[in-house]
């Protein structure tokens, strides 16, 4: 497995150690082991302007997937699952929201851009939501027991 991470802006300190641990674990408890995931943590105006260009929407927001196809494999023949990238601004405002700390709040969000990577998609349909929810939950549950996303969080 291997978990590059870019951190492109530098208003809010991210333990990139304790992250990349995270992310691992997360791809573990998927059975996501023989892949290669990259990172990037950007500020809000990087995504937008991702957001503009790849999804014609002129508006930032917190996480942004882009898999890779499915048979691209990198030069240890470990499977490419894409790149997920994450406001960390957005991630700063809702953590608050959620009732999360900053790192869960982060961590919330690589679920979720993974969670994409892989074809799951929320906006498929009210069943395709649901199972991205509690696919969500239960991942976010086994790395931070006992605790759970609240307020306006849609995971």
């Amino acid at each position: 497995m291997e978990i590059l991470i870019q951190n492109n802006q530098d208003q809010y300190p991210v333990d990139l150690p304790q992250f990349q641990s995270q992310v691992a674990q997360i791809l573990e408890n998927l059975e996501e082991t023989e892949c290669e995931l990259s990172l990037l943590l950007t500020d809000d105006a990087e995504i937008r302007r991702l957001n503009k260009t790849y999804r014609s929407l002129d508006q930032a927001t917190d996480v942004l997937s882009f898999p890779q196809d499915e048979e691209a494999v990198n030069e240890s023949g470990e499977t490419l699952l894409g790149d997920v990238v994450i406001s960390v601004e957005t991630a700063a405002r809702q953590a608050e929201e959620h009732h999360l700390s900053f790192n869960e709040e982060l961590i919330l969000l690589a679920i979720h851009g993974i969670l994409h990577l892989l074809g799951y998609d929320h906006e498929r349909s009210p069943q395709d939501a649901r199972v991205m929810k509690d696919t969500t939950q239960t991942i976010f549950e086994i790395l931070f027991p006992g605790r759970r996303p609240s307020g306006t969080s849609d995971f």
